[in-house]
């Protein structure tokens, strides 16, 4: 069994304990989508998809979709994955959620009684990091820090409608997050980081979800490294 703290990673086997440092570059997280959705816990509404098969992670959605990594992750690290925006549907919402934590359920997500059902509204009470690509029909791409509390403010520096930030259909975007130890976090597509946060009250673990609505979109070579 396997397990991820903030510096070292443990191995428990045969009644052993056994311990090892983890290195900045290391992967500590992969998923190259060939193994179906173990890995995941995906919250949909009613009209949609989600497969992992021959290499893709294919969601496909109509009402409200968001797919979570099943373990949680600890800063410092970087997620890296690519996306593509597919042209037979709605090219709109590259989104993700990244360090989201429930605070009435601090040490598990998926805990029953959780209220979340993919309709965007429900994740409001997160507290989380967020970035909206393409959203509202493909006019915004949008950073927020939910609070936890039901708040997401959105600051005019983070609120982007030029073209350059937007989504086109069929093309692969290269998508890199980064999470410092002391509270720094960063969105970046293709190489260009389109969003800094330094937070105030930083969120130090957390799941990761990729988030949708109406879209379809084939993601491969998901990968969380320690930073």
């Amino acid at each position: 069994m396997k397990l991820v703290w903030s510096s070292v990673r443990v191995w428990v086997a045969g009644g052993l304990v056994w311990l090892a440092p983890l290195v900045a570059g290391e992967v500590v997280e992969r998923d190259e989508f060939r193994g179906g959705l173990a890995a995941w816990v995906v919250e949909q509404q009613p009209g949609g998809t989600v497969e992992a098969k021959d290499g893709v992670l294919t969601i496909t959605d109509r009402a409200g979709c968001t797919v979570w990594w099943r373990e949680r992750l600890v800063a410092p690290l970087v997620i890296r994955y690519t996306a593509t925006m597919k042209r037979e549907a709605r090219v709109s919402d590259l989104n993700c959620f990244w360090m989201a934590v429930d605070p009435k359920r601090p040490d598990n997500l998926f805990a029953p009684g959780h209220w979340r059902d993919g309709r965007f509204g429900t994740y409001d009470a997160l507290a989380t990091y967020y970035v909206g690509c393409g959203g509202n029909v493909n006019t915004t791409t949008r950073f927020r820090r939910y609070d936890g509390r039901g708040a997401r403010p959105l600051l005019p520096q983070h609120d982007l409608k030029e073209p350059a930030a937007l989504l086109e259909a069929e093309r692969t975007y290269r998508i890199e997050i980064t999470v410092d130890g002391d509270g720094r976090t960063t969105w970046a597509r293709d190489g260009v980081v389109w969003f800094t946060y330094v937070d105030p009250e930083p969120l130090r673990s957390g799941w990761f979800g990729f988030r949708t609505v109406d879209s379809r979109i084939e993601i491969r070579d998901f990968a969380v490294e320690r930073r």
